[in-house]
């Protein structure tokens, strides 16, 4: 799976993470440094397996937690209407 956002929602690296902000609405999001490269990740195109590779070499975390957290990351993306997909 890759992530699109939709038009209108624009992204900025933070000393913290990732801030989303949302242009129609006015709302910002924001994301931990985990969460920032999940999404710059699958923004850049890359599939999940992918992504799930990438978090397992960066962090001492499991692949099906990775896999739970980007399942979940996207959950909300797409609840707060930013995603295309």
């Amino acid at each position: 799976m890759t992530m699109t956002l939709r038009p209108g929602v624009v992204t900025a690296d933070t000393e913290y993470g990732m801030a989303l902000l949302d242009q129609n609405s006015g709302e910002y999001y924001t994301l931990n440094p985990t969460a920032a490269l999940i999404v710059r990740t699958l923004l850049d195109g890359t599939t999940t397996e992918a992504a799930v590779a990438t978090l397992t070499s960066t962090y001492d975390v499991s692949a099906e937690q990775v896999e739970e957290d980007i399942a979940r990351i996207c959950q909300e993306l797409r609840a707060a209407k930013l995603l295309t997909n």
